[in-house]
């Protein structure tokens, strides 16, 4: 194992329990190697742990123990065993949920997603990139599933000089996947749909949103139809709109199989349509804002506050007295104080008033580290209007 050497800086960022080091804190490198195991030391030589050694990425060194031990497969399937374990005690109802949530689950660079018998993984590091073949291994000993999908089509591995790819590591997978969430049937694409297949990370957010939806409903980004087809008993009616015509038949697919005869989804760009309906006095009862992260970076951040605030404007001057106001941001370059703030911002704007009936998060199955700030990053508040 080769050692990597890192300045005080670093040392203390390990010291303050977060497992990312970055290039300019790396003072030797030594002949640590592209996806490399190394021994992590501080100035003084001391051992604090091993880590996954990165040579292109900003974030050169990811820990994956505190200590100097082998990083193998025996390791990986310890790990991957310990998350489902905890999985088996938060996750009801529901048989497709996010098994690895890389650093929430001491396993950075790795996600893994299971949907019943199938299981998706993305290797986003150079390191979990090399143990690719022992985690397929590892879920074959420990689940014997039926097929296993690589998702590695996502843009920060271009930070990591690794080529985007999707494909079948193993079994066979059929083109829609049947699975059981919140007590409802639905199917995903693994191969190509939005995230690894749907929106695990809403999973108990729909959940919510049922308990307080009412009257005629607005799912605006709904992709395949999570929060209309589960907010759609408590509703009249639920008028359902996203960009992907993709997306929109895999949720009319969801409503068919779950015989919901109140949603009828509507392939529009989401903002033409509220500042149409805004502008021609619409109303709705409930309206819901699930819309992609507009910010991809922090250069992204000023925009993407704008664009925060102009949806949640004209949503809130859609609802009357009563209404509730389901809003959601997945980005997580912006923090759950600032998205408070843009929303507040738009409620005075639209001479609304607001009453906080929930703050929310992702689902428990996407671990928050309370010294990993990284590992929150869905927001998701659910409003009434007084």
């Amino acid at each position: 194992m080769h050692t990597v050497r890192i300045s005080k800086k670093g040392a203390g960022r390990v010291a303050s329990g977060h497992p990312w080091i970055f290039s300019s804190d790396v003072t030797e490198r030594g002949e640590a190697q592209p996806g490399d195991v190394v021994s992590v030391v501080d100035p003084a030589g001391r051992t604090l742990g091993a880590a996954h050694y990165s040579s292109t990425s900003q974030i050169t060194l990811r820990l994956l123990s505190d200590r100097v031990e082998p990083i193998d497969r025996s390791f990986l399937v310890r790990r991957i065993a310990s998350a489902e374990a905890h999985r088996k005690r938060i996750v009801r109802d529901s048989d497709a949920y996010r098994l690895i949530h890389g650093e929430g689950d001491q396993l950075p660079g790795l996600v893994i997603d299971r949907y019943g018998d199938f299981f998706t993984i993305q290797t986003l590091d150079q390191g979990m990139d090399r143990a690719k073949d022992d985690i397929v291994s590892c879920l074959q000993e420990l689940f014997s599933p039926r097929g296993i999908v690589e998702r590695n089509d996502v843009a920060v591995r271009k930070h990591e000089s690794l080529p985007l790819t999707a494909g079948i590591l193993f079994g066979e997978i059929p083109e829609r996947v049947d699975i059981r969430m919140n007590g409802m049937n639905l199917q995903c694409d693994l191969l190509k749909g939005q995230k690894t297949g749907v929106f695990l990370d809403q999973r108990e957010n729909y959940a919510a949103a049922a308990r307080y939806a009412h009257g005629e409903a607005l799912d605006c980004f709904t992709s395949t139809g999570g929060f209309a087809l589960h907010i759609a008993k408590q509703c009249q009616s639920v008028e359902a709109v996203d960009s992907s015509e993709t997306a929109l038949k895999t949720a009319a697919a969801n409503r068919d199989a779950n015989g919901i005869g109140n949603v009828e989804f509507r392939e529009a760009d989401v903002f033409e349509l509220l500042a149409g309906y805004s502008s021609a006095r619409r109303q709705f009862n409930t309206v819901v804002l699930d819309p992609p992260a507009f910010a991809k970076s922090r250069h992204h951040l000023e925009p993407a506050l704008r664009a925060y605030k102009e949806i949640n404007l004209k949503a809130l001057r859609l609802l009357p007295a009563g209404g509730i106001l389901i809003t959601c941001s997945c980005s997580h370059h912006m923090s759950e104080a600032t998205f408070f703030e843009v929303v507040a911002d738009a409620s005075l704007d639209a001479g609304r008033k607001l009453r906080v009936l929930e703050r929310r998060t992702q689902s428990q199955d996407h671990p928050i580290l309370l010294t990993v700030p990284e590992t929150l990053y869905l927001k998701c508040l659910i409003l009434e209007v007084i």
